[in-house]
């Protein structure tokens, strides 16, 4: 089985109002050619997916855009990887995953919160 290591990874802002809480697995598994889902949740709701993305992280090297506006790839990402959701409810779904996959997988989410 492959693991997968999930790591948030928030941008601090300034605000004006509370905090919100981020919740992540800590980590999720999948047999090669499977299909895993990553799933991220926020107490409140993030009002505009703008500032939420997705980064791959390789062993300790610089963090690597995957998914951002929420649900837009980046530019020359394999298709397997896709983003969703809206609200709080937000979501990294890898398909058909490799072995290259075991990394560590960022959230970020920048908004008028202080996260």
């Amino acid at each position: 089985m492959t693991l997968i290591c999930v790591l948030i990874w928030t941008l601090l802002c300034c605000c004006f109002t509370g905090k919100i809480t981020v919740t992540q697995p800590g980590a999720v598994s999948s047999a090669v050619g499977g299909t895993v889902s990553i799933k991220c949740t926020t107490s409140q709701n993030v009002y505009s997916s703008n500032y939420l993305a997705w980064y791959q992280q390789k062993d300790g090297g610089v963090p690597k855009l995957l998914i951002y506006y929420a649900s837009t790839q980046q530019s020359g990402i394999p298709a397997r990887f896709t983003g969703s959701g809206s609200n709080s409810d937000f979501t990294l779904t890898i398909s058909g995953v490799q072995a290259e996959d075991l990394e560590i997988y960022l959230y970020l989410s920048q908004s008028n919160f202080d996260l």
